[in-house]
């Protein structure tokens, strides 16, 4: 039972900190900077699941049967997920030889979980003729920003490995959380096609159409603007 009575130790004031096996090491540590990722990306996922639960299932066009769909689907996972990164998390704060025998770690289920999830939204999804802009409803546009900040994740795991050697991090961490950017990617098109909202596809350059800016657009407003006032 993890018992919290103040949250302010002063002991990371030197700009150290400890381990999970109560070893010291510098806050800039690399074994550090993926612990804090992992915080980083939970958050990210809260502030997602905050907007799925807020989204307004009655619209003034009547019931939005979608939005009952993504919240009974979408927030389970991410609260599921949510309590994964905490689990990874506080493995990675320590090396694996010296984990305490009594934490669960990470399995190949969770990482499997991932993958059929990902079947299962697929089924129903298009095939993809281009590559997607991050945009959307807000909670597929946060998906978006989760998905870059667990790859951001993974390339510190990688230099995690590089600094302490392969054995750092169990090869099923970095499994686990290569698949998390695309599970989020796939949930985030499901998302969208419940809600009804289109996707951006990216267009290359050379097949779009010459772009003026939009400076022309800026200086009509005004003009419209002072036309208005001189009246």
């Amino acid at each position: 039972m993890v018992k919290i009575t103040r949250v302010y130790t002063g002991g990371g004031d030197g700009g150290e900190s400890s381990l999970v096996d109560g070893s010291r090491r510098s806050k800039g540590d690399p074994r550090f900077e993926v612990v804090g990722l992992c915080d980083e990306f939970n958050s990210l996922l809260g502030t997602v699941l905050m907007e799925i639960n807020r989204l307004r299932p009655h619209e003034d066009g009547g019931q939005r049967t979608g939005v009952r769909r993504v919240q009974a689907v979408v927030s389970p996972a991410l609260s599921r997920t949510q309590h994964e990164i905490f689990d990874l998390g506080a493995e990675l704060a320590c090396p694996p030889d010296a984990l305490p025998e009594y934490m669960a770690l990470i399995s190949e289920t969770q990482a499997d979980v991932l993958v059929e999830e990902m079947d299962a939204w697929l089924a129903s999804l298009a095939p993809l003729t281009s590559f997607i802009l991050p945009s959307g409803d807000p909670p597929v546009a946060l998906m978006h920003v989760a998905r870059s900040a667990v790859r951001r994740l993974e390339r510190a795991v990688v230099r995690l490995m590089e600094h302490e050697g392969p054995g750092a991090v169990r090869p099923l961490v970095l499994a686990y959380v290569n698949r998390l950017s695309d599970w989020l990617f796939v949930m985030g098109r499901w998302t969208g096609l419940q809600l009804q909202s289109d996707e951006a596809l990216w267009v290359p350059l050379g097949k779009r159409a010459a772009e003026g800016g939009v400076a022309g657009r800026i200086r009509q407003m005004q003009a419209n603007d002072d036309d208005l006032a001189s009246l």
